[in-house]
């Protein structure tokens, strides 16, 4: 029919953009997204998202997270929707070239358009695993067009990702906020007592602050054009924050502003959690760093936890042999468990003392004599005192680290207790 649109849903994803000190991929998806929604008139954004992947991923960008947006357009625009991301590309290139630090891992940037859905199973064998480049390009659909700077760009695995996403009810939101290009490199300006402030006044949103240590968590520590992160469980409660800090004069404005859909503490990582009994003592290395041994019934297995664990670390190191455990990690390349999350289901026995007697611990009568209280001759066989020691915690005594050192997809205590297993895979 004369007069008609023809309405086209289309999927783009991002990732590999930026360098350890120098930009940002969420920056650039919001460029391109600008772009687009300039030149494309019939273009509508209807979704944003942001996801974090496999946290051992060995080409992994600064915050190992990739972007994707669910837009609609009509058909007829469609080309000049290649030809914005097209120009995107060939500006990136420049940039990269032109404006990144040569030292450092260099990005390795991809974007790709697609009608077709992708698979589900995409998402979950990225945030749980590595992802081969090669398997993903070679699983794209005829119809998706890719647009990189290189045959096998290490991007593709990320941008798929994020597009094969189907979120849950129970996704996260965070707001990002970029920085005026002429504040870039130099303090933000966000005030502790704002975020303090934020954080009472909006009780959805979360990881604001380390209580631990007093640092503000939404500003980022690098030279990236983000000004901050705010992270809810409700979208609407995530903008009135963001329009609360920008309404202060102790927090710098911003250059623009978009809210994403997250799998942040999501623990989509994690398998679920697992039990062994401790077969060895906890071993300390330089760094603070401990490990220890414990054996599942089928396989001895190496638990590890960092200095950076805080309260993880400091449960191993007083395992004994005998306890069981059960954590929430993950196998790291060298198939050591990293923990997340600790606790004792059981401890065995600790030794404690010699029994008492007329007030004072009884001494050993010589061998095979037993035990002698010295001053009334009192005699009893050779033991020793012992009591079972207590590892509980306000969560069913499970411990984590500290949120500074929590990964982005790690689920904090406070807001659920581990299941046992994960919501897929």
């Amino acid at each position: 029919m004369s007069g008609t649109h023809v309405k086209s849903v289309i999927r783009i994803g991002l990732d590999d953009t930026d360098h350890v000190d120098h930009a940002c991929t969420t920056e650039h998806f919001q460029r391109l997204l600008c772009q687009l929604e300039y030149s494309v008139k019939s273009l509508q954004v209807t979704d944003r998202r942001l996801i974090r992947l496999w946290p051992f991923a060995p080409n992994r960008t600064r915050g190992n997270a990739a972007v994707s947006a669910i837009c609609e357009c009509d058909a007829a625009e469609l080309e000049i929707l290649h030809s914005v991301c097209s120009e995107f590309m060939e500006g990136l290139g420049d940039e990269i070239e032109g404006d990144y630090p040569q030292t450092g891992q260099k990005p390795s940037p991809c974007l790709l358009v697609a009608i077709e859905e992708f698979s589900e199973s995409w998402y979950w064998e990225a945030v749980k695993g590595e992802v081969s480049i090669e398997s993903r390009l070679g699983g794209l659909p005829g119809s998706t067009r890719k647009y990189s700077l290189e045959d096998t760009p290490i991007g593709v695995v990320g941008a798929s990702s994020a597009i094969a996403w189907n979120p849950s009810e129970y996704n996260t939101w965070e707001l990002i906020a970029w920085r005026r290009p002429e504040k870039i490199r130099t303090p933000r300006k966000v005030a502790l007592r704002a975020i303090d402030a934020m954080s009472s006044k909006f009780p959805s949103t979360f990881a604001n602050r380390d209580p631990t240590t007093g640092r503000g968590m939404i500003m980022p520590r690098t030279n990236c054009p983000v000004l901050y992160g705010i992270r809810a469980e409700s979208s609407e409660e995530l903008l009135s924050a963001h329009e609360f800090l920008q309404s202060r004069e102790d927090v710098e404005s911003c250059d623009s502003w978009a809210i994403h859909r997250t799998n942040q503490i999501s623990d989509d990582h994690l398998l679920g959690y697992e039990s062994a009994v401790v077969s060895s003592e906890p071993i300390e290395v330089q760094g603070g760093h401990s490990s220890v041994k414990v054996w599942n019934g089928e396989a001895t297995v190496s638990l590890v936890a960092f200095s950076e664990s805080g309260e993880v670390n400091v449960l191993l190191r007083r395992l004994k042999t005998g306890d069981e455990v059960q954590w929430m990690g993950l196998i790291s390349p060298s198939s050591d468990v990293h923990l997340e999350r600790l606790r004792v289901n059981s401890a065995s026995p600790r030794a404690g003392k010699r029994p008492e007697c007329c007030g004072k611990a009884m001494r050993s009568a010589g061998l095979g004599q037993g035990l002698r209280c010295k001053k009334c001759g009192n005699s009893v066989d050779k033991s020793w005192l012992v009591k079972a020691i207590s590892f509980e915690t306000p969560f069913d005594g499970w411990v984590e680290p500290t949120p500074a050192n929590r990964r982005h997809l790690a689920k904090p205590l406070q807001r659920g207790l581990p299941t046992t297993k994960n919501n897929q895979g």
